[in-house]
This record gives C-alpha cells, sequence and structure tokens, in this order.
C-alpha cells in the first residue's frame, strides 16, 4: 500500500473512532462529529505524515501498525492546529483548503470544540497501540507533547505573535518546524531506531517549509492558494519575506534545503529518503508569482 492510501484509511479510521456511534445510552453530537470529518478532508498535502512514514521505511519499519498510528496522530494535531489558527481570535481565516473555514461552517464554539476533540484524538491513537508497543507508544506520546505544546512546540510558536519583540528563528523552530521533528522523530521511533539522530532533518525540513510558506503568501493569490493571501503583511506577522526580501528568502530555502539533505542519518533507506527531500525541495520553491 502506498503512503497516501496508509495515511487516508488511518486517518478516517481514527476520526470514525472520535465521532463514535449510536449506543444504547444515547447519541452523540451530530455536528461536532460532522465537523470532526470536515476539518481532516480534503487531506492536503499530508506533508508531516508523509516524512514519518517515509522515515519509518528508511528505519526497516517493523511494526507498520505502529507508524500509522505516529503518522495519523501528527496529522491530528496538526489539522487541530489549522482550525484553531483560522478562528476569528488568530488569523480570523474565511477559507482553506480550498472551502470555509470551520468555525464559518459550523459556528466559532464548534471550531474550538472540534480543535480541542482533534488533539485529544491524536493521543487517543497512541494510546490505543497493542501491548506490544507500549514501550514505543509512550515515547512516542512523549515526542508528540513535546512538539505541540509549551515551551518548544507549536503553542509556543502561537504564543510568539503576542510578542512584542519576536525572535523570527524562535518563531519557525516552533510555529512550524516543531512538527516537522516530530515527523522525523516520530517516524524513527515508530521503527525502534532512537530519534535524536533525527532532530536536525526535522528542523531543516520546518524551517524550509515555513520559509516557502512566507513566499507563497506574499507572491501568490487566494486562488492559487486554497487560503486568504497576503496575511503575513496583514496581520504583521514576523516572515521570511519581510526578513531577507523575496530573492534574499529564495536563497535561503534552497540552502536550508541542501543541509536538510546532508543531515539524513545513516539508515537502510538512506539514498530513498534522500530523492523524496529532493522531491520535496523542488515543490516547495515557488516557480513564479501569481500575483504583485
Amino acid at each position: 500500500m502506498d503512503l497516501s492510501k496508509r495515511i487516508d484509511k488511518a486517518m478516517m479510521s481514527a476520526i470514525a473512532q472520535a465521532q463514535g456511534a449510536r449506543e444504547a445510552t444515547g447519541s452523540v453530537p451530530g455536528r461536532l462529529a460532522a465537523a470532526l470529518n470536515y476539518a481532516v478532508t480534503p487531506g492536503g498535502a499530508r506533508i508531516r505524515p508523509t516524512i514519518c512514514l517515509s522515515v519509518a521505511r528508511a528505519c526497516g519499519d517493523d511494526r507498520p501498525a505502529l507508524s500509522d498510528r505516529a503518522a495519523t496522530a501528527l496529522e491530528l494535531i496538526h489539522c487541530a492546529s489549522l482550525v484553531h489558527d483560522d478562528l476569528p481570535a488568530f488569523d480570523n481565516a474565511d477559507f482553506r483548503r480550498g472551502k470555509p473555514t470551520v468555525h464559518l461552517a459550523y459556528s466559532e464554539p464548534l471550531a474550538v470544540l472540534t480543535g480541542d476533540s482533534l488533539i485529544i484524538a491524536a493521543f487517543d491513537v497512541l494510546a490505543g497501540a497493542e501491548d506490544a508497543d507500549a514501550l514505543r507508544a509512550l515515547r512516542l506520546t512523549r515526542l508528540l507533547a513535546h512538539h505541540t505544546g509549551m515551551p518548544n512546540g507549536i503553542c509556543a510558536g502561537q504564543g510568539w505573535e503576542s510578542e512584542a519583540n519576536v525572535d523570527l528563528g524562535a518563531y519557525h523552530r516552533s510555529k512550524t518546524a516543531a512538527l516537522f521533528v516530530a515527523a522525523t522523530q516520530m517516524g524513527a521511533q515508530a521503527a525502534g531506531h532512537e530519534p535524536e539522530a533525527w532532530e536536525e532533518l526535522g528542523a531543516r525540513l520546518g524551517e524550509a517549509f515555513q520559509v516557502a510558506d512566507d513566499l507563497r503568501d506574499a507572491l501568490y493569490d487566494e486562488a492559487a492558494l486554497g487560503k486568504p493571501a497576503g496575511q503575513d503583511a496583514l496581520n504583521q506577522r514576523p516572515s521570511a519575506v519581510e526578513a531577507y526580501g523575496v530573492q534574499g528568502a529564495i536563497k535561503h530555502l534552497q540552502d536550508i534545503l541542501s543541509g536538510a539533505i546532508a543531515s539524513i542519518p545513516s539508515c537502510p533507506g538512506e539514498g530513498q529518503l534522500a530523492q523524496l527531500v529532493r522531491l520535496y525541495a523542488e515543490r516547495m520553491t515557488p516557480v513564479a508569482p501569481v500575483r504583485v
């Protein structure tokens, strides 16, 4: 089974479990259940779980069911962060992945509950691992928590946007790179490899993704992005384009990606993983501006 099918199957299983089903004791809140599915579909690039499974494969993927759980938990956290980011209290976005954001489609209270439910579902997925995988699952849980909350995770990244003076490097490491580091480390851990060696690759991929996202936000229009454009300037957020200019940001992106390939640890699938990173590099780099 290819990675995209593995991810989709595991995600749908997790959402079905989170939605629950009618039982003798009563029913579940239908609109919230529907909002959970709405928040994770369509799936977008699923880049974080794909990296997670790619690293697991490169490390042998000896327990694929656990690797699937790791990738799914990671994607659920990412989807939750998007639901919360889009709320009026943060970005106040109208569109995500080409359709109305959750708070517009289902209401602001349900969007808050949707994000919260997806976070809980992520940890529930890891908690459901087989007994034989319990130690690895516990370590995966710790990794995911570390890269999600304070002081190192995406919550810290969001917190930087409320600071008067922003450390751009720390902001990018927390807001975006944290889940990429989680992706590489959790992929290795799920396959029984020590996660520490995979931190640099994840950090570089995350930084590259953020710089590429800053460039797309500055150069592309809403139709190309599937979400509002120009949000960094509108919300006065720190960005690589603001710091380096467009050409400087593109050069910075290329340097980061070159370093990412060089940082891949020795493993059975090292060559194949390097090829995958090169493919991501081609996809990440903006080709031409769509809006001026």
